[in-house]
């Protein structure tokens, strides 16, 4: 499961830091800026998206290469970073799912909430995961 878990964390990190660092550039800024404001999120959301996607990809590759350095802490960090692209990947599907955001602006003209729903799973399962793998992990007597 180890080995597992640091593969799907290395994927998710990389496709996560990839989005949010795309959304730097046109056409991936102008269709992220109308998916905000066509699906009713607040203005603050653009920033939070992109700040969310760059910090969560960089969280996850992170853990996966100082795994060593991290020691119990890597589990705990993969698992809070996987936490966060649950939601992220929620927010995701509320914004797929509103009528007023046009399929022209969403990842591949895809209205159904399929690529988010794809990355919630994923990122559902890093994190049982990485609970389980830093639940069994032993803890240093407390002194």
């Amino acid at each position: 499961m180890e080995k597992t878990s640091d593969r799907l964390a290395v994927s998710l990190g990389a496709a996560m830091f990839l989005f949010g660092f795309l959304k730097f550039f046109d056409p991936f800024h102008g269709w992220f800026q109308v998916q905000v404001a066509s699906s009713g999120l607040p203005g603050p959301s653009f920033a939070l998206g992109i700040a969310g996607e760059i910090g969560t990809g960089l969280a996850l590759l992170g853990s996966s290469f100082a795994r060593r350095r991290l020691g119990a802490a890597h589990h705990a960090l993969s698992a809070a970073a996987s936490g966060s692209l649950i939601v992220m990947m929620g927010v995701a599907t509320f914004v797929h799912l509103q009528p007023a955001v046009p399929a022209s602006v969403l990842p591949l003209g895809i209205k159904p909430p399929v690529i988010p729903l794809s990355f919630l799973a994923l990122a559902a399962a890093a994190l049982v995961m990485h609970v389980r793998l830093w639940r069994a992990q032993p803890r240093a007597a407390a002194s």
